[in-house]
């Protein structure tokens, strides 16, 4: 059996064989054209999907990504192919083409890198009525305005999607890069104790109407940021808001760059900011180092964000201590709640005083009672002033009652037992009496009264070990406690506690105990501001009434 039998054709001496078998041989190759067209355009059909990019193992992270964003279901093509010329097309399909043919021979790089034109963001029915929008506001209450980023320069750079959308976020796909809005909003807009972010901060934000809770005080922005004259800035409690400087360190440029006349061109902002970010598309942070905007939580931010201690050696660390509530002995800590606010220095510091009668001195900032009263109202004037009377007379009388307590402890044998352990408790009166002296207590004051109310009981302590009577300080309204009606209460119109009050099932009479001359530590103890324990028992209560 030959060819021609196989295929049905009959030899005839007419030659018909021959027509026939022409005939049928066309047919056959149409056939297998067609199929061929119908699975070149299957597989092109099939180079469009997602499916087809996640074939190459390095695309997995993207592809996964992808998967999860808001725009899974927008193939891939639809993005990283620019709507339009058919050339253009081509000309991805080309580079589409050449990744693969990477891939096969393994020349592939493992960070592949796509570039997504605004033409494809922008399209008809994407978002292309974006710009139309005006100014929005993010889940993250931020408040933005597409228009004014694209369509007009920004710092001399003109912005595209990506550059606020990465695409390069390992773990998301084209996503609000919020480092990138920080970086163009706060490089090089922050000095010593200014921030002048662009556009402001309530550019941004809103200021915040809902009440929020710092230690024990209730507070609410409208009371300081817009209060009538008042209209406190952010910056004066929110000074630590930006962390990192955004520096483009120039050895970043040889990942990618290693020609010399490329390199010269690192100082000519304007030409590398149009070659990688208008022209290219290039991320931010391929060059930069990133910047943060957060409020920080106390337990991780250090006191203030100018290290002082470069120049001031040691001046101002006793000062933070007494701020913070730490450093004094047998007291615990008790931060102040002007602290827990994130009110940095600056925030009372505010009047400038000039050293010297040059310019050239330097300056430094001292406190001034506006910085009260601008936050608080002028409920708050001459308030301070009669603090740091009411704590220097204070520490008159208990250096009075501790310099008694140091000639009898003199007077006792250096060796005996009762020497070492009255000596012990002066060491901690001397430490904590200089500690407020010097390291101006006035800062928290809360914490001063309790360091000298420690100190007084050490005091008592030596007198009672040498079985000698010192003077008495219980009239003194700090360490009998009624500080608080003195100090604050009654100057600013804050009742004290009613004439009667609820202990248990029983009804007190509050007012007749402070009638009788009880002070308040008689049956109270001080912890933070505003807490305030009973510490009689039922027990104690007997020994003047029953119950």
């Amino acid at each position: 059996m030959n060819l021609l039998s196989f295929l049905g054709i009959e030899i005839s001496p007419d030659k018909k064989w021959y027509i026939s078998f022409k005939k049928r041989f066309f047919k056959l190759i149409g056939l297998l054209l067609i199929l061929l067209v119908v699975i070149l355009l299957g597989l092109a059909k099939y180079s469009t999907t997602p499916s087809f990019c996640k074939s190459c193992h390095i695309m997995k992270p993207y592809y996964d990504a992808w998967k999860n964003s808001k725009h899974n279901n927008v193939a891939c093509v639809e993005c990283h192919y620019p709507p339009g010329e058919p050339k253009t097309i081509l000309w991805k399909k080309f580079q589409a083409l050449s990744q693969v043919a990477k891939y096969v021979t393994r020349t592939y790089s493992s960070k592949p890198y796509a570039e997504i034109e605004d033409t494809s963001c922008l399209r008809v029915g994407c978002h292309s009525t974006r710009l139309l929008e005006g100014k929005i506001t993010t889940k993250k209450g931020i408040m933005f305005n597409h228009r004014h980023h694209l369509t007009e320069e920004r710092r001399g750079r003109h912005l595209r999607c990506t550059s606020c959308h990465s695409q390069m976020v390992v773990g998301k796909h084209v996503e609000v890069t919020w480092d990138t809005c920080y970086l163009c909003h706060f490089k090089g807009k922050k000095t010593a104790r200014d921030i002048n972010p662009i556009g402001g901060c309530i550019s941004c934000h809103k200021v915040p109407e809902t009440d929020f809770t710092i230690g024990n005080i209730v507070y609410n922005h409208k009371n300081f940021v817009s209060a009538k004259g008042k209209d406190v800035s952010c910056k004066k409690c929110h000074l630590d808001v930006i962390q990192g400087d955004g520096e483009a360190p120039q050895e970043r440029c040889y990942t990618c760059h290693n020609q010399p006349e490329k390199l010269q061109k690192y100082n000519d902002l304007k030409f590398i900011h149009e070659q990688h970010i208008t022209k290219r598309n290039v991320a931010c942070f391929h060059c930069h180092k990133e910047m943060r905007h957060s409020i920080t939580t106390i337990s991780k931010k250090e006191m203030t964000s100018l290290n002082c201690a470069k120049c001031h050696t040691d001046k101002h660390t006793g000062v933070q201590q007494i701020y913070k509530g730490i450093g004094a002995k047998g007291v615990p800590d008790m931060p102040s709640a002007m602290y827990l606010a994130n009110v940095d220095c600056v925030g009372c510091h505010i009047s400038e005083q000039i050293h010297g009668n040059t310019k050239f001195d330097g300056s430094t900032y001292k406190y001034k009672e506006d910085a009260c009263v601008k936050c608080h109202g002028e409920k708050y004037t001459g308030l301070v002033l009669e603090w740091k009377k009411i704590l220097n007379d204070a520490l008159d009388e208990i250096n009075s009652k501790s310099k008694i307590a140091e000639d009898l402890v003199k007077s006792i044998p250096k060796n005996s037992t009762d020497f070492n352990n009255a000596n012990t408790l002066l060491s901690d009166v001397r430490y904590n009496i200089q500690f407020i002296s010097e390291k101006r207590g006035l800062h928290n004051i809360y914490y001063s009264v309790q360091i000298l109310q420690v100190a007084n009981k050490s005091l008592d302590k030596i007198g009672n070990l040498l079985k000698k009577e010192l003077p008495s300080m219980n009239e003194n309204i700090l360490i009998n406690g009624r500080f608080c009606m003195t100090m604050c209460h009654s100057k600013l119109n804050i009742k004290i506690p009613s004439e009667t009050v609820k202990y248990g099932n029983k009804i007190m009479p509050h007012l007749k105990h402070l009638e009788a001359g009880l002070d308040c530590i008689s049956c109270h103890e001080f912890g933070q501001h505003k807490d305030v324990r009973l510490k009689m028992s039922k027990k104690e209560c007997r020994q003047c009434h029953e119950l």
